[in-house]
C-alpha cells in the first residue's frame, strides 16, 4: 500500500513537472515570437523612412522654384543591412535590401538622374522646371 502511494506521488510529480515545463516553453516561444514581430516592424519603419526621405526631397524640389539646390544624405546601411535604392522610370523611388527581406516602391514627381550611396551626399536641384538628381 505504501509503495503504491509513493508510485502514485512520483507519477503525479512527473506529470506536474512536465506540465510546468511545457507551460514555460509555450510562454517563452510566445514572447520570442512577439519580439521578432516587433523587430521586423521596426526594421520596416527604418526602410520606409529612408525611402520617404528621398520621396519628400524630390517632391519638395519639384514644387520649388527654379534655382532650388540642396544636398542630402542617405545612410550607407539600414540596420546593418546593405540595400539598393534607385529611381525607376524617373517616377518611382525603389528601395530593396540586398538580402531581399524588404522592398518598397514610392511614387515621385518626374526626376532626371539617380541616387548614389557613395559618397553618401546626394545633390538635388531644379533648373528650367526640371528636377535633377546628382
Amino acid at each position: 500500500m505504501i509503495k503504491s502511494k509513493l508510485a502514485q506521488s512520483a507519477i503525479e510529480f512527473l506529470i506536474l513537472t512536465a506540465f510546468l515545463l511545457f507551460s514555460f516553453t509555450v510562454f517563452f516561444v510566445a514572447v520570442q515570437w512577439n519580439m521578432s514581430d516587433t523587430i521586423r516592424e521596426r526594421e520596416e519603419l527604418v526602410v520606409k523612412s529612408v525611402a520617404v526621405t528621398v520621396q519628400e526631397e524630390i517632391n519638395f524640389a519639384s514644387q520649388s522654384m527654379d534655382g532650388y539646390y540642396r544636398d542630402f544624405t542617405i545612410p550607407e546601411k539600414i540596420n546593418g543591412r546593405k540595400y539598393e535604392i534607385n529611381i525607376t522610370g524617373g517616377e518611382t523611388v525603389y528601395l530593396r535590401t540586398v538580402d531581399g527581406r524588404y522592398a518598397l516602391a514610392l511614387p515621385v514627381q518626374n526626376v532626371t538622374g539617380d541616387l548614389v550611396k557613395e559618397p553618401l551626399i546626394n545633390t538635388i536641384r531644379k533648373e528650367d522646371g526640371v528636377v535633377y538628381l546628382n
